[in-house]
């Protein structure tokens, strides 16, 4: 076992301890809950463009991007070319619909164009969703830990939701976002010095890498129509699409932050400059797994070897016996701070989802003062924080890597979800019956497919039937079909801003 050195350790708690700092620092000035879950409604378009890559990129895609490329290829790295169809698409046709009115959540459209039931199933299903995410990026940073420090598991879950549950509660949207912003940049900086330092080490350098990458098939690219294969030309150009789609136009976290620009221009604009900031962070992430490939042809695989355990140790592996002393403090820090990002964001959106769809919509009593809001807006962000810990050491029980089961997750909850949101924003005939009808059975017959998949109704584990990949996809398709045909009167769109009359809105 590999442990860190003193300088390592001093490096890693001072850079988590600025982290922690940058946070409750800019947590001042919440008086109220506009201010507390979306920063007062003022942020730029680069600062939000920022945040939400911040937010969505954590410790998990810092591991598990490299990690899956390092055993399968390059294959999933070229997902990141569906963004240049989900973002124009996200961009120009669905998020005006958020931003034509004064919503706290994506859900409050739902009911204006269905009903309640509609909203607080889908606010229920990403809450349910959001929570195993965040469980899962509670634990990529602890697995990097346990391996280069020797530190238990439990240790590192606990620290890990404990900091960030803190300055998350207090905080609220403006910790959460500037802290964004610093981790978003060592996060980046640290990757880069990672494969820097790699190909100086891998005879003939970034030409080396590029000649064993095509010499050992690592960037081929099916292009064989199929749901079985685990990536392909389509399964990339039309699955993954819905994939972003999910997290970039159904979600609450990235919902929440175009809620807090300054109006539709500066939402959408946050949205284009963040496919630009994605293209070098995906493309330097998954790359480095091509880099960790070669270098370890040619000094010995540690997986094979028996060194790790999983291929989503391969990169913490890496930091701590080839960089020199010191380095690998703040790179491990920096996927232990990617996670703490990702965690704040989500704790943030959990809680803004609990408050304003479910106990003021559903609650006959007085709302109270901003104070007492916000208090209350508080305590059920540490609750949140309490219930990811606890989710997290199940995660390890998962079956396949990291980018597997998480994305799977999504595809399970956050396809019908999608499906949901094409019903109301882009048919007139859907009704709150069929929504429902549409929303429950995409989700049980995913739900029934994922658990067939990994072996819940034989004893033996089947094959291969229809790749992760595709979940978002079928999930929104069956939703959008069965919802039209189970809807059994023509709907039309109520005006958004009825949004502000209703009762329970804040």
């Amino acid at each position: 076992m590999t442990h860190f050195s003193w300088l390592d350790y001093t490096i890693f708690g001072g850079y988590l301890a600025a982290s922690v700092g940058v946070g409750l620092f800019s947590a001042r000035g919440s008086k109220s809950l506009g201010d507390y879950f979306l920063a007062g409604r003022g942020m730029g378009s680069v600062l939000i463009a920022m945040s939400i890559l911040a937010a969505l990129f954590s410790g998990i895609s810092y591991l598990a991007g490299p990690a899956d490329v390092y055993k399968n290829g390059f294959g999933f790295g070229y997902a990141v070319l569906a963004f240049f169809i989900a973002t124009p698409f996200a961009a120009i046709w669905m998020l005006p619909k958020f931003c034509q009115s004064r919503y706290f959540t994506a859900y409050q459209f739902l009911e204006e164009r269905f009903s309640l039931p509609v909203r607080l199933l889908a606010s229920g299903l990403f809450i349910f969703r959001v929570s195993l995410w965040l469980a899962a990026a509670t634990y990529a940073p602890a697995l990097a830990l346990e391996k280069v420090t020797g530190l238990p598991l439990w240790i590192t879950i606990l620290a890990t939701g404990s900091l960030t549950t803190i300055y998350t509660a207090l905080g609220g949207m403006r910790a959460v976002i500037w802290t964004d912003v610093l981790q978003l940049i060592v996060l980046f900086g640290g990757q880069f010095l990672i494969a820097y330092v790699a190909i100086g080490k891998i005879p003939g350098g970034l030409g080396g890498v590029w000649e064993t990458a095509l010499a050992d098939g690592r960037m081929d690219l099916s292009f064989t129509f199929s749901f079985s294969e685990r990536i392909n030309f389509w399964s990339l150009l039309l699955a993954a699409a819905f994939l972003h789609l999910v997290q970039m136009a159904t979600d609450q976290v990235s919902v929440q932050r175009y809620l807090s620009a300054g109006g539709l221009k500066e939402a959408q604009r946050s949205l284009w400059i963040k496919l630009w900031f994605i293209l070098p962070v995906l493309v330097l992430f998954y790359g480095t797994g091509l880099v960790l490939y070669a270098f370890y042809k040619v000094h010995g695989d540690p997986l094979a070897a028996g060194l790790i355990a999983k291929e989503d140790q391969i990169l913490p592996y890496f930091v701590v016996t080839e960089l020199p002393s010191g380095l690998p403090g703040l790179l491990i820090a920096a996927i232990y701070a990617a996670s703490m990002s990702t965690i704040s964001a989500g704790l943030n959106s959990l809680a803004s989802a609990t408050v304003v769809d479910f106990k003021q919509r559903l609650s006959r009593a007085p709302v109270g003062t901003e104070a007492k809001q916000i208090g209350n807006a508080r305590w059920i962000t540490v609750g949140y924080g309490i219930l990811v810990m606890a989710l997290a050491f199940a995660v390890s029980l998962m079956k396949g890597n990291l980018v597997e089961s998480v994305n799977s997750v999504i595809g399970l909850i956050g396809g019908p979800l999608l499906g949901l949101f094409f019903l109301g924003m882009f048919t007139r005939r859907a009704d709150s019956r069929g929504a429902l009808t549409g929303c429950l059975t995409g989700f049980i017959s995913l739900l029934g497919l994922y658990l067939y998949q990994n072996g819940a109704f034989t004893p033996e584990v089947p094959e291969l039937a229809v790749s992760f990949i595709w979940f978002s996809l079928f999930g929104a398709l069956i939703t959008l079909l069965v919802g039209l045909v189970a809807s059994t009167k023509t709907s039309g769109h109520p005006h958004p801003q009825e949004a502000e009359s209703r009762p329970g809105q804040p």
